[in-house]
């Protein structure tokens, strides 16, 4: 990824989640790290196993990161807390390069938008994943959650939209485009006036009501949502299938 000095002037820029969204939840990284951030409730507080599980949802049903949860009421060190959490995490066994994955991001005009990363992990895990996804060379840069900044800002709070939306340069929240499988974060993207993707597995039931205008499952779903963005501007054969399946 350049230095954020050496980006060109603002332009659409289009944003990815990562966790669940470049990769399938289908890798089971999510309960991976669900059961990492128990077992650090559980040593942390003193907890037992249901006391922790419960905790752990409340916090990020309330914040949206459980780490703000523990943070505000237990004054937890979030550095320490992500060398436990997340960076422990042994996604070399799990997460591997994505041929589909990198072929739809090479296919984006990027003389017309800029791809940026936009996660609530913090920065190390976020250059891994990609990193082992084989795609870390196509975005132009990553906005994190700053573990070490006080308050912690996090999706779907408004200022890490604003914060994202000035590091990668974008003028103004209508050439900010926005994918992630969070329901409440995609929503609350588009209340501040990003479009906003929603992305399901096949399997996932629908949303009683839709938390945007845009929902896929399918990342490929993109180049018909969006076809001035691509090259090709349309989905090809090949893209047809599910590329988040293992």
């Amino acid at each position: 990824m350049p230095e954020l000095e050496s980006l060109p002037g603002p332009k659409s820029v289009f944003f990815f989640d990562i966790d669940n969204c470049l990769y399938s939840k289908s890798k089971q990284v999510h309960k991976l790290m669900q059961e990492s951030i128990d077992r650090y409730f559980i040593n942390r507080l003193s907890l037992s196993p249901d006391e922790a599980a419960t905790l752990h949802k409340d916090y990020y049903t309330q914040y949206g990161l459980a780490l703000e949860g523990l943070i505000l009421h237990h004054k937890v060190d979030p550095l320490e807390y992500n060398a436990l959490v997340d960076d422990s995490l042994p996604l070399e066994g799990v997460i591997h390069p994505d041929p589909r994955l990198r072929k739809l991001l090479q296919d984006f005009d990027r003389s017309k938008v800029r791809l940026w990363l936009f996660t609530n992990a913090y920065i190390n895990h976020g250059k891994r994943v990609v990193k082992l996804l084989g795609v870390d060379d196509l975005f132009d840069g990553i906005t994190h959650c700053d573990y070490g900044a006080s308050p912690l800002v996090c999706k779907p709070h408004d200022a890490m939209y604003g914060k994202a939306q000035a590091e990668a340069g974008a003028a103004s929240p209508s050439d900010c485009y926005f994918v992630d499988d969070s329901y409440l974060n995609c929503k609350r993207a588009q209340d501040l006036g990003w479009t906003s993707v929603h992305i399901l597995e096949p399997e996932d039931t629908e949303p009683a009501v839709k938390a945007c205008k845009y929902q896929i499952r399918n990342l490929e779903e993109l180049r018909a949502i969006f076809p001035q963005f691509f090259k090709s501007g349309k989905v090809t054969a090949e893209g047809l299938g599910h590329i988040n399946k293992p």
